[in-house]
């Protein structure tokens, strides 16, 4: 079986295609960093929206999510956006936990695992 990798680094990968799932690492919020929970969130699910179609999935076929927030107070914030864009009656098993992140600018990380 093949691995297909987007958006290789020396570190990392952007997204692992093995089989028919797709397994996104967190993703953050680049061009939002520093701003509110709601901009960063809609940034990064434009950013799984992109590594979705790169992988020949779509947000339909997520299987599985894990958000971090820097603090949770702010989950209803996330939330907002989150509803909004994910497909009523096809939301992923998904896990919310407050975390340190990589840097005070950012607020929120989001990973996705999805069928190909």
């Amino acid at each position: 079986m093949t691995i297909h990798r987007i958006g290789a680094g020396p570190r990392m990968s952007k997204a692992v295609v093995h089989g028919n799932i797709v397994y996104l690492a967190g993703q953050v919020a680049d061009a939002s960093k520093g701003k509110s929970v709601a901009e960063q969130t809609k940034e990064i699910l434009g950013i799984i929206d992109a590594l979705l179609k790169q992988a020949g999935s779509d947000k339909s076929k997520l299987l599985w999510t894990n958000i971090w927030l820097s603090d949770i107070s702010t989950f209803a914030e996330m939330n907002s956006v989150w509803d909004a864009w994910v497909i009523a009656g096809q939301g992923p098993a998904r896990a919310t936990v407050e975390a340190r992140l990589a840097g005070p600018e950012y607020k929120v990380e989001i990973a996705v695992t999805a069928a190909v």
